[in-house]
């Protein structure tokens, strides 16, 4: 079925969207000119958004987000479960390498396996839910340190890279990938990542990896951001 598209409601929430960098206010110019449209098309449509309560428009003629944004996203907030989200994610990466996928999150001064999926062979890395694992060694760990407080030229690379390998680091036995999530406004979330048995992961098949996860990461970024303007890094890097 091919794709349904309402262009008046796309433009309107284009205008909407204007506001994601932060901006707490606008001008009919600057809504102007991020969206590219014409000034007439701009007050015809937010006419609607503030009768609905979606914009507001003080007496300077500034444009600002209405109250019934904050009411949808108070009830957003509420019903909101990020495992959601994040499992049939998992699921899917654990179904395409046939390894264990993990979600990680920091917590202090630890990592925590927030959760997980388990792939269909049998001879697999197992670590429950909730373990807590050191922050210093291992792909997740890394990736959460260079996103919250890691500082120096490691972390830099981390971040410039945009994923981490790490090959027996933490578990002599075990390789492991991981890649960045990102939430609302950029803000990080934890780390997307893939625990292989080192015997069976080579330097090539942990770039097969990473390539998944990056893409997983930046569809799961997308949805828990709710904007199509994710960010993510996805140049290549050997670490």
């Amino acid at each position: 079925m091919a794709e349904q598209r309402v262009e008046a409601v796309e433009r309107a929430l284009a205008l909407l969207e204007c506001f994601s960098d932060g901006s707490e206010s606008l001008s009919l110019a600057q809504l102007a000119e991020r969206t590219e449209m014409y000034r007439s098309t701009i007050l015809r449509l937010a006419g609607s958004l503030q009768r609905n309560g979606y914009l507001t428009r003080s007496a300077d003629g500034q444009f600002r987000l209405g109250a019934t944004l904050w009411r949808l996203g108070s009830l957003y907030e509420r019903s909101f479960k990020l495992a959601d989200y994040v499992r049939p994610v998992l699921a899917d990466v654990a179904g395409q390498v046939d390894e264990t996928a993990a979600y990680y999150i920091r917590e202090g001064e630890h990592r925590i396996c927030l959760y997980r999926h388990e792939p269909r062979q049998s001879l697999r890395h197992h670590q429950d839910e909730g373990a807590e694992l050191p922050l210093d060694r291992g792909a997740g760990g890394h990736i959460l340190t260079a996103y919250t407080t890691g500082t120096g030229e490691f972390y830099e690379n981390v971040r410039a890279a945009g994923f981490y390998i790490s090959m027996g680091e933490r578990n002599p036995q075990a390789a492991a990938v991981a890649v960045p999530v990102f939430g609302v406004q950029h803000q990080f979330m934890g780390a997307l990542g893939v625990i292989a048995a080192l015997s069976r992961t080579d330097q090539g098949r942990a770039e097969e990896i990473r390539d998944i996860l990056l893409e997983r990461a930046a569809a799961l970024s997308t949805a828990l951001s709710g904007s199509s303007n994710y960010r993510g890094v996805t140049a290549p890097a050997v670490h």
